[in-house]
């Protein structure tokens, strides 16, 4: 049986939290989609681990864990990452693996990311530069080249010049670009890579057939999502539930549960509509003492209320079963809370979350507010001890939306969880 993990809201929700948390009940654990934009911090025991392309469960010494095909992998940047574990102390080996069938994303993606951005002007999208987007145009324009490629020296030779030329053609001298660079470098890393390419399809296939628990870890959110976020805005995978059919190939009889991690407050980084962005002293203290600063980049993250319009239609779309809610201890020291509860456009109510950007830009957001509870909840371990006005504002958003609260975060630390016990939503 199958749990998935996915974000809820603009991504940066803590998802790799829960996926720590959870990881010693599934012996194997996935990635569906993206690449190293993604950006999840792990604290255990005072050590502090940043993942990107590899999955965070990792971290338990018992699993598997695989790179999916949907996936985009800059092999650099994975083999960087491996690095940084065994620093750590944590052994990967025979524990990680990645797709055949996944992308590969090379040097050139990440330039010419970068030389689209200005060529939008002040259209951009406020990518990480990562090269995400220009390595997926490859993959749907039938021109990139998968992970099991990588073993015919020729064929992803030819491959690769070919990509080159025609991005040259395309920006001239603009693009600063070695081909034979890089592929020296592949003929470099190609044996040492060999030992982590697999087949995924025996190896889903295989764990389904025995009954295997498995764990699916999300990267970003629902509103990146390339079909249901809000476009152009958004990454270029398919971040929410479909990705993880079309990404791993796992039966969508054998779902378990969908859990949605929500943060208690909102956030978003680079461009796009942010309808409950504060831009005042109030989300500058968000900022602050939620110490929204991207993983991947750095930058620092917008932040404003929670919003349960956007909330709603993202549990429409993703069925989740229940909700992990994060980072409530952010929300300790406020006089008082405000939660979206609709958006009036043009002096109409929406009757949903709209399709445009345009019409996103424009709404006028409806608030609930809440009393503050002005109390410190870390260190707090069961939900009836959490005051009386945090567990309000936690019902209301359960109320709203329609599904249970199962897990509430309370600090950065593994053991700052609440878990309740709440009866999942089967939709």
């Amino acid at each position: 049986m199958t749990t998935v993990v996915l974000g809820s809201q603009f991504g940066d929700e803590g998802k790799g939290k829960l996926v720590d948390i959870l990881a010693y009940k599934f012996p194997l654990i996935c990635r569906s989609a993206g690449g190293h934009n993604a950006g999840h911090t792990i604290v255990v025991q005072d050590k502090t681990y940043d993942f990107h392309i590899l999955p965070s469960g990792l971290i338990n010494p018992t699993s598997t864990n695989l790179i999916g095909s949907a996936c985009v992998v800059s092999v650099p940047q994975f083999f960087h990452e491996l690095d940084s574990l065994h620093k750590h102390g944590l052994d990967s080996k025979d524990r990680i693996f990645i797709s055949d069938r996944a992308q590969v994303l090379f040097e050139l993606h990440q330039l010419v990311d970068g030389l689209e951005e200005v060529e939008l002007g002040d259209a951009k999208v406020g990518t990480t530069k990562k090269g995400i987007g220009p390595c997926y145009q490859n993959k749907h324009g039938r021109s990139g080249v998968r992970i099991g490629e990588i073993f015919d020296k020729e064929g992803m030779d030819s491959r690769l010049r070919t990509m080159a030329q025609s991005y040259k053609k395309r920006y001239g001298d603009l693009l600063q670009y070695d081909v034979e660079a890089e592929i020296k470098r592949f003929d470099e890393w190609r044996p040492k890579l060999a030992e982590y390419v697999v087949d995924q399809v025996p190896l889903i296939a295989g764990a389904e057939a025995s009954g295997q628990e498995m764990l699916v870890e999300g990267a970003n959110a629902l509103m990146l999502d390339i079909d249901w976020g809000t476009y152009p805005m958004v990454t270029s995978s398919n971040t929410g539930i479909g990705g993880v059919f079309t990404g791993l190939g796992i039966s969508p009889f054998k779902l378990k549960e969908v859990i949605g991690v929500v943060k208690a407050y909102q956030t978003r980084v680079g461009g796009g509509p942010f309808p409950t962005e504060l831009t005042d002293a109030t989300g500058e203290k968000l900022q602050q003492v939620g110490r929204e600063f991207g993983v991947t980049t750095g930058r620092k993250r917008r932040c404003g209320w929670l919003d349960l319009v956007l909330l709603k239609y993202s549990a429409l779309i993703n069925h989740y079963t229940t909700f992990n809610f994060t980072k409530l201890d952010v929300l300790d020291d406020f006089e008082e809370l405000k939660i979206a509860v609709s958006y009036r456009h043009n002096g109409q109510e929406l009757p949903a979350f709209p399709a445009t950007i345009a019409v996103l830009e424009q709404v006028e957001v409806e608030y609930k507010t809440f009393p503050g509870w002005k109390s410190k909840t870390t260190g707090i371990n069961s939900y009836s001890a959490l005051p009386e006005n945090a567990r309000k504002y936690i019902e209301f958003v359960e109320e709203f939306t329609g599904v249970p609260i199962k897990w509430i975060g309370t600090g950065p630390g593994r053991d700052a969880m609440i878990e309740r016990q709440v009866q999942s939503v089967r939709k």
